[in-house]
């Protein structure tokens, strides 16, 4: 599995890309700051200006059913904010 899992496209997300040229992935949890802005040059061909990351720790779920009670935790994950440089986009469309 490679670095970045996927990319973050969501209304905030597609904002920012337009207004700020920033964009979202969610990566490997494993992933330095280094790593990520060299999976992004290497997979769209841009210049990445800066890299921000955040870890989320999963959260405890429950729910009642007929059967009783399920209990379980969303899954942990790593987001990377990605801002490039001059008037560089990426396209997640383009390939659909």
């Amino acid at each position: 599995m490679g670095i970045i899992i996927r990319p973050i496209v969501t209304e905030k997300m597609t904002e920012q890309g337009e207004k700020l040229n920033r964009y979202g992935f969610i990566v490997d949890r494993k992933a330095n700051k280094i790593q990520i802005k060299a999976a992004v040059e290497q997979m769209y061909g841009v210049t990445v200006s800066s890299v921000n990351t955040l870890n989320y720790h999963g959260k405890r779920r429950q729910r009642w059913t007929k059967s009783g009670l399920l209990k379980g935790r969303t899954n942990h994950f790593k987001k990377a904010y990605v801002t490039l440089e001059g008037d560089e986009k990426i396209d997640f469309y383009a390939n659909i």
